[in-house]
């Protein structure tokens, strides 16, 4: 394996070289990088070439980081924590809801560095106190109808971005080395879950859900109820209770 991703990334990531990472974080491969346009572009790249899972793509700062809806932003260089980790699943049911997973996964790791209980936004932010902390990006690549690899790009605001009112970071003195101890596991792990959502997988995102019971304007009009095992939204519409695959939530009192 020998892409032409691979062969840039040299960079550092507060001081520490791939390899020590790999070491530190006990992953089979770490690719670090000072700037990349997307960390999930270069993950397709050397998953392409065969990256095992467990894969890292790491980087200081993002010229063209990638959200849901083709959104795209600028990642600051020691600003967060921008990366994708390739997993190559087995169960195709589980991507269906893999991006609640792994925020299921990441609330409890980054309270411990956040400023309040981090909260859960359908499908796929994370908030503090009314704020966006992080969010999730998963996509698969497939071959026929068996995915051949999943790229799980996250990004976590360390320090409170500039110009973003709607935006949180974490408590001062959190460390980027001491988040990436504590997320990685859980997001492998969440990658490797099998299935729908579990009965305590829902109850744990009902005890953090930020919307459930509040007004909504997309994707349709009405109120939260929650989500299903499904990864669907439900809301109480002026027709009924309905459910929502797809789409962004917007809430009306954050719109």
């Amino acid at each position: 394996m020998s892409s032409s991703a691979e062969r840039a990334a040299d960079g550092r990531y507060e001081g520490l070289r791939g390899d020590d990472l790999e070491a530190r974080l006990a992953l089979p491969k770490v690719a670090v990088f000072d700037r990349v346009g997307s960390t999930l572009d270069v993950a397709h790249e050397i998953a392409a070439a065969g990256a095992p899972a467990g894969t890292l793509v790491l980087a200081d700062a993002q010229t063209a980081g990638r959200g849901r809806l083709g959104r795209s932003w600028r990642s600051q260089p020691g600003a967060g924590i921008w990366l994708t980790i390739i997993e190559r699943p087995v169960d195709a049911r589980a991507l269906d809801v893999l991006s609640l997973r792994v925020g299921l996964a990441l609330a409890p790791a980054l309270d411990a560095f956040a400023r309040d209980r981090v909260q859960l936004k359908w499908p796929n932010d994370l908030y503090v106190a009314g704020h966006k902390l992080a969010g999730v990006l998963i996509e698969a690549r497939w071959r026929d109808a068996t995915p051949e690899w999943v790229a799980i790009g996250v990004g976590v605001n360390v320090r409170t971005p500039v110009g973003e009112p709607n935006a949180i970071g974490l408590r001062d003195a959190a460390s980027r080395l001491e988040v990436l101890d504590t997320i990685v596991a859980p997001l492998r792990a969440a990658a490797s879950a099998s299935g729908v959502l579990s009965e305590g997988e829902l109850a744990s995102f009902a005890g953090r859900d930020l919307a459930a019971g509040r007004a909504c304007l997309e994707p349709i009009k009405g109120r939260v109820l929650g989500i299903d095992a499904n990864g669907e939204l439900r809301v109480e519409a002026a027709t009924g209770a309905a459910s929502v695959r797809a789409g962004s939530l917007v809430l009306e009192d954050l719109s």
